[in-house]
């Protein structure tokens, strides 16, 4: 893991993330295309956190943070690359941002169905909080 580089994403860099989610993550998002992406990164430049090996991209990590809440979404590692702490890399980046920032806890996205998931961020000390359900309605079409 020593040549893991860990750095925020450019402009230039979205069509690539956009494919390797395709690959890596599971499950699809509402923003998961060239304009949702492109918004993110324009609205807060180091949000969106890439992990590369060799100047390939191995794995992502959106590390958004409102000024009131440090919420964490498209934890993303190549199917081939996982459990070598890759995403446990990723999120500890996001963490140092979040505690830059003056973040007090981090949540996660993660799909009910993703068993995969749930064990990786387990080990990373995240857990479910059960008693909150997470309600939503789409803006657009």
């Amino acid at each position: 893991m020593d040549d893991l580089r860990i750095r925020a994403a450019l402009p230039e860099d979205l069509d690539a993330v956009l494919a390797f989610w395709k690959v890596a993550a599971e499950g699809t998002s509402i923003s998961d295309d060239r304009n949702g992406v492109e918004r993110l990164v324009a609205r807060d430049p180091e949000a969106l956190l890439l992990a590369e090996q060799a100047g390939e991209l191995v794995g992502t990590v959106i590390a958004g943070f409102d000024g009131w809440r440090c919420h964490l979404y498209r934890l993303a590692v190549d199917p081939g690359r996982r459990r070598l702490g890759i995403g446990s890399a990723l999120l500890a980046a996001a963490e140092e941002r979040f505690v830059r920032l003056g973040g007090r806890r981090g949540d996660a996205m993660v799909l009910k169905e993703n068993e995969t998931a749930h064990h990786a961020w387990r080990a990373t000390g995240y857990a479910p909080e059960e008693r909150w359900r997470r309600w939503v309605k789409p803006l657009t079409d």
